[in-house]
């Protein structure tokens, strides 16, 4: 009798650990999230609108650390055009300001809505 009253309670235990293993994947890949994709896309938006005060060597180093976010996140593509962006601005702001928009458009991030407050159904202390 002991051993089925064992038996019963470690499988009843494996949804909860499976649950708790979903739960902390879920938990990592916001935070990968949010140290990638969210961190690389305020990057990106406040050396745009902050420009005019920046110099071009100081925008090319925040464009080539955003292509290196873009990277880590997975975001091939959007990674390569923000490299462009960094050569680029150097020399031609257009094409800068051309190819960051291509970027953008390629940014998961930028893409997501913001707010998550509906997702969240429990309080946390």
């Amino acid at each position: 009798m002991k051993e089925n009253d064992e038996l019963q309670r470690s499988q009843a235990d494996k949804p909860l650990e499976l649950s708790s293993d979903r739960a902390r994947k879920q938990v990592l890949d916001l935070l990968k999230h949010a140290r990638t994709c969210k961190l690389a896309l305020e990057l990106c938006l406040l050396v745009r609108t902050h420009r005019a005060v920046l110099g071009k060597h100081d925008v090319h180093d925040c464009c080539n650390f955003v292509s290196e976010l873009c990277k880590e996140a997975g975001c091939r593509e959007a990674s390569e055009l923000c490299a462009k962006a960094a050569e680029v601005v150097l020399g031609s702001e257009k094409t800068y300001l051309e190819l960051c928009e291509q970027s953008l458009k390629k940014c998961s991030a930028s893409r997501q809505p913001t707010g998550r407050s509906s997702e969240r159904t429990t309080y946390v202390a």
